[in-house]
């Protein structure tokens, strides 16, 4: 395995956090986790890659070490992607997503013409514009962004993290590895010993509003508008894939990502779930690496 190495992008009131693994010179590949993760949830998959790669992934907003402003709108995080790579000074990236991260990168390409070679976009977070619905959240997807602020945030230790989300259902199927690196880099340590999710009920909350309303049809955005109709001018080969094993909304929203996409691609990971990454990183490197030829 490689050590990885971390540094910050940015201010202290707006730092993004970065880890790398490899060495710098080689072709840039940027990697970018889904809601309530972090950038080390990638450590199994970003290892295999940096045989041929400098590898990147973020901490996106509101999640591990990076800032937390308050501010959760999907150009938000493109913006930070925006950051990242002028800050490194990155040309030629392979940007690689999951869920809303991949959505990241989506929206960051028309910020960002020219400078992605490819993503490959696992399951992403889309709504189609042309068919936007008027009104607001219903009550039962409300109740689930709601349901959030009720999520355990305390623990006495990091291992009792692991030992409770070992057997729970979401990380069921996630390897040692990955759910080690979560427990590690999303929780921080107390001083009376106990450790606290970053990602806190009441940040991730916040954060699930806009994908629950893009998983509706009915998001608006901010004062910048809907950004979604941009993926239509993306200037780059795209990769789509969904999992077998995660639900029909991941389905239906891959459907309007390759529907919006001027020139996409798709794939299917069989007999794996949405956190496909962390379930099954060999078979996404392979998947990877088979989009680059």
């Amino acid at each position: 395995m490689i050590n990885p190495q971390r540094f910050s992008i940015g201010p202290a009131d707006a730092a993004i956090a970065m880890v790398q693994w490899g060495e710098s010179g080689k072709t840039p590949a940027l990697l970018v986790h889904g809601t309530g993760f972090v950038a080390d949830v990638w450590d199994e998959v970003a290892c295999e890659l940096a045989s041929a790669y400098t590898v990147y992934a973020l901490d996106r907003r509101g999640h591990g070490a990076s800032h937390k402003p308050g501010s959760y709108h999907f150009l938000d995080y493109a913006e930070d992607v925006r950051r990242v790579i002028h800050a490194l000074e990155l040309h030629d990236v392979y940007g690689i997503g999951h869920s809303a991260g991949a959505t990241d990168l989506l929206l960051a390409a028309k910020l960002l013409p020219g400078r992605f070679t490819r993503l490959f976009v696992m399951e992403p977070t889309i709504m189609d514009p042309r068919a936007a619905r008027a009104g607001g959240l219903d009550e039962e997807s409300l109740s689930r962004v709601e349901g959030t602020l009720r999520r355990r945030a305390e623990f006495d230790s990091a291992e009792a993290v692991f030992e409770r989300y070992r057997t729970a259902p979401a990380f069921a199927d996630w390897t040692e590895t990955s759910l080690q690196a979560y427990v590690r880099h999303g929780f921080e340590p107390l001083d009376d010993g106990r450790v606290r999710l970053r990602c806190t009920p009441e940040i991730e909350s916040a954060i699930l509003r806009p994908i629950y309303e893009a998983m509706a049809q009915v998001y608006v955005g901010d004062a910048r508008g809907n950004p979604f109709a941009s993926l239509t001018e993306i200037d780059c080969p795209v990769r789509v894939t969904t999992a077998a094993k995660s639900g029909p909304i991941y389905w239906e929203m891959a459907r309007r990502a390759v529907a919006l996409i001027p020139q996409p691609s798709t794939f299917v990971f069989e007999d794996a779930g949405h956190c496909v990454a962390q379930e099954v990183p060999e078979r996404v490197v392979e998947a990877v690496r088979e989009f680059a030829k």
